[in-house]
């Protein structure tokens, strides 16, 4: 495996998003509740700050989505960790039945007898948003892939009895500050693939996941294309296309449930 280049930069911030951060400022007024929904593998670079002083203090509830990809330990940490800061979080698997009671459950805190209760989704691009919209609405409302950037323009939908949800773009930070969350947000799919490179990715995941629990499970890259049969003429491997299955397998939970960031890191 071709070890890591010295200052990768991964970024992505085109001009769709900074005018829905504008936009967002205005949407949320609208709203009585705020869904955040986070990734759970990703609790804290999959957040942005921005989305959370839009909000200010009108009531928000953290939504970890993918649960069901993330390390269960790490999650009961992440939720202990948003309670001990003053944040509600629940956390779910946007695919299941179940969801739409656990999140039905803690919106019932805010929801009154003066009428609807309207509640705006946010988050950084891929993290679920339009998943979790479908699962309180209990059918496909909001259009779902699995690629960032999919949502470009805030929509109302009715879910919940009772309850209305705003879908909105998904926004990332301006600059990503780390090289690990760089990583870490297109590993998990925050990025579109042709932001960053692939085998870089997998390169610095590898590294990191060699100490970690279940990292035993989890081949280097050369062993992975070689065993998926990703060979060029000539017996070169195609490290490339390997490191983007590779991407695909680790979002399918191919490799066990795996959390990159704990509330003590």
């Amino acid at each position: 495996m071709r070890a890591p280049s010295k200052d990768p930069v991964i970024q992505w911030y085109p001009g769709h998003m900074a005018k829905a951060m504008r936009r967002l400022a205005q949407d949320v007024k609208l709203a009585d509740v705020t869904l955040e929904v986070v990734d759970a593998r990703v609790p804290h670079s999959g957040r942005n700050p921005a989305l959370v002083d839009a909000v200010g203090h009108k009531p928000r509830l953290v939504v970890l989505e993918r649960e069901d990809l993330a390390d269960p330990r790490a999650t009961a940490a992440w939720i202990e960790a948003f309670a001990a800061a003053g944040e509600t979080a629940v956390a779910v698997n946007g695919k299941t039945q179940g969801t739409r009671g656990r999140l039905q459950t803690a919106l019932k805190p805010f929801v009154s007898a003066r009428g609807t209760l309207r509640t705006i989704v946010v988050g950084i691009p891929n993290a679920g948003k339009s998943t979790i919209i479908n699962a309180l609405a209990r059918k496909n409302v909001a259009r779902v892939e699995d690629r960032a950037g999919v949502t470009r323009t805030p929509q109302w939908f009715r879910a919940l009895d009772g309850v209305e949800v705003m879908d909105t773009a998904g926004i990332l930070v301006p600059k990503i500050d780390t090289p690990e969350a760089q990583w870490m947000l297109a590993l998990t799919g925050a990025l579109p693939r042709e932001r960053f490179d692939p085998e870089d990715v997998v390169s610095r995941f590898c590294t990191w996941v060699v100490d970690k629990p279940g990292g035993a499970g989890v081949p280097t890259l050369e062993a992975f294309a070689t065993e998926r049969g990703f060979v060029r003429r000539g017996n070169i491997l195609d490290t490339h296309n390997a490191a983007r299955s590779f991407i695909k397998e680790f979002n399918d939970g191919g490799f066990g449930r795996m959390t990159l960031e704990w509330p003590a890191a």
